[in-house]
C-alpha cells in the first residue's frame, strides 16, 4: 500500500537569538517551575499563547456587533477558560 502524507503544522518557534543571557536565564527558571523537559516545550507553549493573542487582537480590530467577533470570541473564550457551573452563566464576549 502506498504511504498517504500528512501535512504536520508547526508547534514551537525557536528565538532568533540563540544565546541571549536573560532569555536563558529566564527559561531555565520556567522550566524549573512547571517541569518541563526541555527548552522545546517553553517555545511551544509561547508559540501557542502568541496564537491565542494575535486571534485576539484580530478579533478586537473587528465591530462590536460583527457575527465573525461575537462568534469567535465566545469560541475563543470557551477554549480558554475553566468549565462553568452548571448553574453559572458564561460569559458572554464583546
Amino acid at each position: 500500500m502506498p504511504r498517504i502524507p500528512t501535512v504536520h503544522s508547526k508547534t514551537y518557534v525557536t528565538p532568533r537569538r540563540p544565546f541571549e543571557k536573560e532569555r536563558l536565564d529566564q527559561e531555565l527558571k520556567l522550566i524549573g517551575e512547571y517541569g518541563l523537559r526541555n527548552k522545546r516545550e517553553v517555545w511551544r507553549v509561547k508559540y501557542t499563547l502568541a496564537k491565542i493573542r494575535k486571534a485576539a487582537r484580530v478579533l478586537l480590530t473587528l465591530d462590536e456587533k460583527d457575527p465573525k467577533r461575537l462568534f469567535e470570541g465566545n469560541a475563543l473564550l470557551r477554549r480558554l477558560s475553566t468549565p462553568w457551573p452548571r448553574s453559572a452563566k458564561r460569559p458572554v464576549c464583546c
